[in-house]
């Protein structure tokens, strides 16, 4: 009798009780979260205490479902991963510091928390939504940042509460379906304005954070380590608690049916740098793993090419400046810098080094393998002469073999997760049913056949080829002696060949139309493309990205005879 204020739903006044104590609208069955006076005098003698509170919570609605945020679901994501990373033996710090004050300074700058929403922001007709210290008191529910590093305080997370109770009166009026309170406004267009969270840049958040710590993680490391399981990625949101139920629109943002791109995630970090206004990050000098002569001695190794082409690789690499601290320093913003990716530029350091040495024209490297295939036989001093064509059909041999197993395990890879999914309530019980269904025939078929559960997955490791000098069929090839394609001038050993072919004379605009080059393989020699492809598998990126650095390079090192050449040119046309 006492509550008298109408119904937000019908505008009636004719209210009644819950069993939990809550007021309910007898006309339209509205249930409000206010609950009824109680009046209590056992403990305080002549005294009435009056106490209205906000009742259950919304987390005890539906079977124990709790109410949970997008953001909140990328968080549990944040942290499977950082924790994955270091079981690989990443420094812990990454997680509970620097991770974790990146993750912080996104919420505040994207406004989903740590700030007050503007006063020109604030949606009209919303209910007053108290103060989030209560939210952040519940014992069953952390506060969000809690939930990524288990050292932090609870009750610190400042929610933007006018973005929470919009949220909620726009998840209660839409008609679809989502299993997260925000799901169906996190999909508007209006949310893209703002570097809108997405899966891969769960992987831009971590590589931002090993990039920040020079951890000796490539991003095509990281990128294979998702690939190959070690990182939680695909289907992660198996991991959620089982009260932060997944359904509807929530599956279009967590649910990914395909493997992170590199340019992707690359560029995605390089935009969150900038939205978070980062300063300079840590100095990349020459004792770090991601400078270009650590990384060109990982990539040979990985190739099976001699030792020796380390100290060529090092001369391009102070020859064009590209090992300087300057240039291989993030400075997020920055747009007069070139954005280094600091795996391709190595693999292409090698692929100019083996231009230079044995010219990769389909017909040099063949007269100098042979010439280095008689000397061999001859040769009873030092180590063997390296031969081009012997490393080219070792090296070949195995590139296949791991070609095939990796497309074999790309074919047999079961996208879809154990956990069913459904889209809407109304399929909720079919979904289950086929599922188990499915279940019940592969357990069938699988006893029939006699087939054998999958091979657990393999340690992960920063080799995919490995190559032993204790074989003895000569198939590594790290000792070998590059004096036949070397001569001495001048007290300096320089290459025999006098020529070089450029791939490409006139740079595009990488603005433009995305790449500094365009490759096509037809258009270039077999060996070329040969040693693209290696290095391509190495990375899992495409060639042409690496066809772009070696281009780039080139035009580093041969710039004064390119820019006479086209002075040259431009005065016979006119």
């Amino acid at each position: 009798r006492d509550f008298n204020e109408r119904c937000a739903q019908c505008s009636e006044v004719n209210w009644g009780l819950t069993d939990g104590g809550r007021f309910y609208c007898r006309s339209c069955h509205n249930v409000t979260e206010r609950t009824r006076e109680v009046v209590n005098t056992d403990f305080i003698t002549n005294s009435r205490v009056q106490t209205i509170s906000k009742g259950l919570k919304k987390q005890e609605k539906n079977d124990g479902d709790c109410e949970w945020y997008i953001c909140e679901g990328f968080q549990l994501v944040l942290k499977k991963q950082a924790e994955a990373l270091e079981a690989l033996g990443v420094c812990p710090q990454m997680k509970d510091e620097i991770l974790c004050n990146f993750w912080r300074c996104y919420l505040q700058k994207s406004k989903q928390a740590y700030c007050k929403r503007p006063a020109g922001e604030t949606v009209k007709a919303l209910s007053v939504c108290e103060s989030s210290t209560d939210v952040d008191s519940d014992p069953e529910r952390p506060s969000l940042l809690h939930l990524l590093s288990l050292s932090e305080s609870e009750g610190d997370l400042q929610t933007d509460c006018s973005f929470a109770s919009s949220v909620s009166k726009v998840s209660e009026s839409t008609s679809v379906y989502s299993g997260s309170v925000d799901g169906s406004l996190y999909l508007m267009k209006n949310q893209k304005e703002k570097l809108r969270m997405t899966m891969p840049m769960t992987l831009s958040f971590c590589y931002m954070a090993l990039l920040w710590l020079r951890e000796p993680i490539t991003l095509s490391e990281l990128l294979r380590f998702v690939v190959e399981g070690h990182i939680p990625y695909l289907n992660v949101f198996q991991h959620f608690p089982e009260k932060m139920k997944l359904c509807g629109l929530d599956l279009r943002i967590f649910c990914v049916e395909s493997w992170p791109v590199y340019e992707e995630v690359f560029h995605k970090m390089h935009e969150l740098a900038a939205f978070l206004d980062l300063p300079r990050f840590p100095d990349i000098t020459d004792s770090c793993f991601l400078h270009p002569d650590m990384l060109c001695m990982k990539y040979l190794m990985e190739a099976n090419l001699p030792d020796e082409l380390h100290n060529w690789t090092c001369r391009v690499v102070k020859k064009i400046g590209i090992g300087e601290v300057d240039f291989l320093t993030l400075m997020p913003g920055n747009k007069s810098t070139r954005k280094v990716k600091y795996d391709v530029l190595a693999a292409a350091i090698i692929v100019v080094v083996l231009k230079l040495l044995f010219l990769l024209d389909d017909h040099y490297e063949w007269l100098l393998s042979e010439f280095a295939e008689e000397r061999n036989k001859n040769n009873t001093e030092g180590g063997p002469y390296f031969e081009f064509k012997k490393w080219y059909e070792v090296v070949k041999q195995s590139l296949d073999v791991e070609q095939k197993k990796l497309d074999e395990e790309g074919a047999k890879y079961l996208w879809r997760c154990e956990k069913p999914l459904f889209y809407s309530v109304k399929n909720k019980s079919k979904v289950l049913k086929r599922r188990q269904m499915v279940v019940n025939l592969q357990n069938q078929f699988g006893k029939l056949s006699g087939s054998a559960r999958r091979a657990e997955k393999p340690n992960p490791s920063s080799f995919q080829l490995s190559w032993s000098e204790e074989n003895t069929d000569g198939s590594c090839f790290h000792g070998h002696s590059l004096k036949g394609v070397l001569q001495e001038k001048c007290g300096l050993l320089t290459a025999m060949n006098p020529d070089y072919w450029l791939c490409t004379v006139k740079l595009c605009n990488e603005k433009l139309c995305g790449h500094l080059a365009h490759y096509r393989e037809v258009e270039f020699p077999q060996s070329y493309h040969f040693v693209l492809g290696l290095f391509s598998f190495l990375l899992r990126i495409q060639p042409s990205y690496i066809h772009d650095e070696v281009c780039m390079i080139e035009h580093k090192l041969f710039n004064k005879k390119l820019y006479k050449k086209l002075k040259y040119n431009t005065v016979l046309r006119k």
